[in-house]
């Protein structure tokens, strides 16, 4: 009888895991897929993204604040790392509108993964990630710029593109903040919806989610293009277009785990 338990509960192997041969068309299929989510009974996924917006502006706001709005634009970076963890509500609508479940806010908050307390272990990983990765962009503005104090946003553009150090920074900035961005996607985009749909530990998790988005690299690359370009209208509206962009993706995401897994 324990033999038999143990089998039921081991991890199955990542060779067995591994699907290819998507198209990159497929993630529009995902990006569909999540609008008909985002519609069927709205109002939770509203309300979550809505959720979503006030807490990024008080962050903003925090940052102004306390004078830190130099690290403004790699922690908006930052929060397209941890994005996928916040959005595990969103994958427990899709998955209870697949199971033929009522979908409600409160199912969305309080979500029961199947894995348990690893899905928050791997949370703290993500948000170490999105520091250390901060951490990276002050020590590259350093490296460049010296002690010389922030300029602000009013003067940030002038500053990059119109000295030999802004240019700099920007290559080494966008070279370091893409294999930030690539690691950082390919580890947490099926990690968070494996934990919750599967009974298994944080490592498995994201070694399956490197492996499966490596095996299609294709359509990941077109997913990854999808959810950096509605980020950056939502950033460009003033974090408003997260309201509905985000639930968007995040259902999305969940079909995306489902197609691929």
């Amino acid at each position: 009888m324990g033999t038999i338990d143990n089998a039921q509960t081991r991890p199955v192997p990542l060779n067995r895991r591994r699907r290819r041969g998507l198209p990159a068309s497929a993630a529009f299929g995902w990006l569909a897929a999540g609008w008909r989510d985002f519609l069927d009974t709205p109002g939770p996924s509203l309300a979550y993204g809505l959720a979503v917006f006030a807490v990024s502006v008080v962050v903003v706001w925090t940052l102004f604040a306390l004078g830190l709005d130099y690290i403004l634009f790699p922690a908006l970076a930052g929060f397209m790392v941890v994005g996928p963890l916040v959005a595990i509500g969103l994958y427990q609508k899709s998955r209870d509108l697949a199971e033929g479940e009522r979908p409600s806010l409160k199912r969305m908050v309080f979500v029961k993964a199947a894995s348990g307390p690893q899905v928050l272990f791997t949370g703290a990983i993500l948000c170490l990630l999105m520091l250390l990765w901060m951490r990276a962009a002050v020590i590259i503005y350093a490296l460049f710029f010296g002690l010389r104090p922030f300029p602000g946003l009013d003067h940030v553009a002038e500053m990059l593109f119109t000295t030999p150090e802004g240019w700099g920074m920007l290559v080494v900035g966008t070279v370091v903040g893409g294999l930030f961005a690539a690691f950082s996607f390919a580890v947490s985009t099926f990690a968070i919806p494996m934990l919750l749909a599967e009974r298994t530990d944080a490592f498995t998790a994201m070694g399956t989610s490197i492996s499966l988005t490596w095996n299609n690299l294709g359509v990941m690359l077109a997913w990854g293009a999808i959810v950096a370009a509605l980020f950056a209208l939502s950033v460009a509206t003033g974090l408003l277009g997260l309201i509905v962009a985000f639930p968007v993706l995040g259902h999305g995401t969940w079909h995306s785990y489902k197609a691929i897994r």
